[in-house]
């Protein structure tokens, strides 16, 4: 039986240029902009940049240009209009009604995206918190464009695909959707706890959308998670082992993709996944090295980093697809970062040498102590299991309740083997 093919959505790009912005950095953001409408599977049919020194208040673009705007998007056959930026619930509303057609903003977009994205439960009740969250102040006076959730760019959900805008039902889902959010926050808060106890430390994988993370998760940990060039193609967090040439170990976490504006509400919504990153004891900093906007790629995702609360981990800057740069390029980063790592994720040049710096980085080089401990007491038979647990012991011998234990030991464990009498040699 065949299927009758769904009609591709077409788009019109709507981008403004503010005052000390240059016309180079708005065309840019239109072009992400038509990158993300690609990933949210429309086709960008026209697209016009205005300019102003400030945002109209009642439509965004001004009058003038929404008329100029309406025109062209009938004479095209538009489905939809994106703006690039966030409209209140007046500029959406007044949009709509000069337009006359669908409106879509550039934070509702990403949402969009989201939801497209989904696949987890725990992923798409992020996803729904956030929509409805955006939804909520923008049900009065919005007209069918926002009224049900399950219908074009900007209108799917994961949740309930028609659900009414009405307040008081939205607000009663919010409730039920925010306490099945908690209650993945507490479940990944013990998965952490569970490795903490285990001494495994964590590298998180963060960087913007389509810089390469999966690539170079799926190189150093060889899984096969999907690889796209679309935006945000990894959404649900993955968590796997990496076992280094000496037999030690880490967890390697890949996250989702940062973008510059990322939806307050969406960080929001993804607090639970997101303190993976904040509760990393590194993170990895993977940058598009190809990219021709890459300082602005660069300050956005530690814009989101610091949001998180991530602003403290210790942070590796990876420079990725460096197979697409000249040796003057890659020159050029090392000059302006010493500490740059450079890789191609996708040929595996560099991978070799970055897992020596995090190995570095985590303190994961052994040194050799010597502890003297007492079995009969509590304190010290648990470090007895500890020692054994994170270190190799290279001797053990016991006198009646008198220990004493040889071992290599993880840099960064050596503080934690202070034994009752306080005698610890190491060298």
């Amino acid at each position: 039986m065949s299927s009758e093919s769904v009609p591709v959505e077409r788009a019109a790009l709507v981008g403004l240029r503010v005052a000390k912005q240059g016309r180079t950095d708005a065309e840019r953001s239109l072009d992400e902009l038509a990158g993300l409408v690609d990933a949210a599977g429309a086709v960008v049919a026209l697209r016009m940049i205005q300019e102003r020194s400030a945002p109209d208040p009642g439509t965004f673009i001004g009058r003038g240009k929404a008329l100029r705007l309406a025109a062209a998007a009938a004479d095209a056959n538009v489905d939809v209009v994106v703006v690039d930026g966030e409209l209140t619930p007046g500029q959406l509303r007044q949009l709509v009604e000069r337009l006359g057609t669908r409106v879509v903003d550039r934070t509702q977009l990403i949402l969009d995206i989201f939801a497209r994205r989904a696949r987890t439960r725990e992923g798409k009740w992020q996803v729904e918190f956030a929509q409805l969250k955006y939804l909520l102040p923008r049900l009065a006076g919005s007209g069918t464009a926002l009224s049900r959730l399950g219908g074009g760019i900007g209108t799917r959900g994961p949740g309930e695909t028609k659900l009414e805008t009405d307040r008081r039902r939205i607000r009663t889902r919010l409730h039920v959707v925010q306490q099945e959010i908690e209650r993945v926050r507490k479940r990944r808060e013990q998965l952490r706890e569970r490795r903490h106890k285990e001494s495994v430390p964590i590298v998180a994988l963060v960087g913007y959308t389509n810089a390469g993370k999966t690539t170079l998760f799926n190189r150093l940990t060889d899984e096969s998670a999907p690889v796209s060039d679309a935006l945000f193609v990894t959404l649900d967090p993955l968590v796997r082992q990496v076992r280094l040439s000496d037999s030690r170990a880490l967890l390697l976490s890949d996250t989702v993709g940062f973008i510059d504006r990322l939806p307050h509400a969406l960080v929001a919504a993804f607090r639970a996944t997101l303190e993976e990153v904040a509760e990393a004891d590194l993170v990895v900093h993977v940058i598009d090295a190809s990219s021709s906007d890459r300082e602005r790629r660069v300050a956005a995702v530690r814009r989101v980093l610091e949001e998180v609360g991530a602003g403290h981990v210790s942070v590796v800057d990876l420079y990725n697809k460096v197979d697409r740069l000249g040796a003057d390029e890659r020159r050029r980063i090392l000059e302006a970062d010493s500490e740059a790592q450079l890789i191609s994720a996708a040929t595996g040049e560099g991978a070799g040498e970055l897992l020596r710096v995090v190995a570095s980085r985590l303190a994961l080089d052994t040194h050799r102590i010597t502890i003297r401990l007492d079995r009969g007491n509590a304190f010290d038979r648990a470090q007895i299991s500890r020692v054994y647990r994170v270190g190799r012991v290279v001797s053990h011998l016991a006198a009646g309740d008198r220990v004493i234990i040889e071992a290599d030991v993880p840099r960064r464990f050596i503080e934690r083997f202070t034994p009752s009498d306080g005698v610890v040699g190491e060298r």
